[in-house]
């Protein structure tokens, strides 16, 4: 991998590794790897994947939340949604170097498919790190930082941010702005990211280097995109901030996101 992120014949590089994972998360994938395996059978699970931090090797203890992607056989069910909520309520409390579990259900005809191949796809060839079972990335192309998968994996902006604001007006605790400006802080910076990510021509999922470089081509955007990064680190319950990061830098990116890629093609 080089600097750019982008493996000798200039595709994107996997970014994390299982031997990248620090000391102190070590038993926190295991006992996730354990958990996975004693809830899901072979029969729904077809695979299981860590991404984020932790597998990239840059989590802080304490700070850092654990993120795993599980691909099904068949659709989620309710059933195992509450089956990984779960898992979730139980790592988060046995281990205090983690803030927060988040487990994503996709089944592998969807990350498989044509329509996904540029979003779904392309997270667990390139963001995602195998932890169970067959690994997907097998069946998927190699991808480059283009304008198609710029398009596909953050080109529905517009539509998010009606929903961010109505879970803005509902947010009554400072757990839940906190919890809402970390989830926006993120999504805006890596949109903010791939917006300019084929002009730079290279690959980061890194919060603080992703705001960096936007800064370059949006100099006047620069501060508030640092910001956004700082609250996708350690959130903020300020409402002052959350709306800055939807109303103000939200709607503006959303705008030049649609007019330099396009919007993202709707699924079904």
């Amino acid at each position: 991998m080089d600097e750019r992120g982008l493996d000798r014949d200039g595709t994107i590089a996997r970014e994390g590794a299982l031997d990248r994972v620090r000391a102190a998360f070590v038993p926190v994938v295991d006992a996730a790897r354990a958990r996975i395996t004693e809830t899901f059978d072979s029969m729904r699970l077809h695979s299981a994947y860590l991404y984020g931090s932790i597998p990239r090797g840059t989590a802080t203890p304490g700070v850092s939340d654990l993120d795993l992607q599980l691909a099904l056989y068949g659709e989620p069910t309710e059933a195992d949604r509450a089956d990984a909520k779960a898992i979730e309520v139980v790592l988060d409390r046995a281990f205090p170097q983690i803030d927060g579990v988040g487990i994503l259900l996709t089944s592998t005809r969807l990350l498989l498919s044509d329509v996904d191949r540029h979003d779904g796809g392309f997270f667990i060839a390139c963001l995602c790190t195998p932890l169970l079972g067959p690994d997907l990335a097998e069946q998927l192309p190699r991808y480059r930082p283009t304008a198609l998968l710029a398009r596909e994996t953050n080109g529905d902006l517009a539509r998010v941010l009606p929903r961010w604001r109505a879970k803005a007006a509902e947010a009554t605790t400072d757990a839940d702005r906190r919890s809402l400006s970390r989830f926006v802080g993120r999504r805006i910076v890596r949109t903010g990211f791939t917006l300019i990510m084929p002009r730079w021509d290279g690959w980061t999922s890194d919060l603080d280097q992703s705001a960096e470089l936007f800064g370059r081509y949006y100099p006047e955007r620069a501060e508030q995109m640092r910001v956004a990064a700082s609250a996708g680190r350690v959130p903020s319950p300020d409402p002052a901030l959350l709306g800055m990061l939807i109303n103000d830098l939200g709607s503006w990116l959303a705008a030049e996101y649609t007019a330099m890629h396009g919007e993202k093609a709707p699924r079904p």
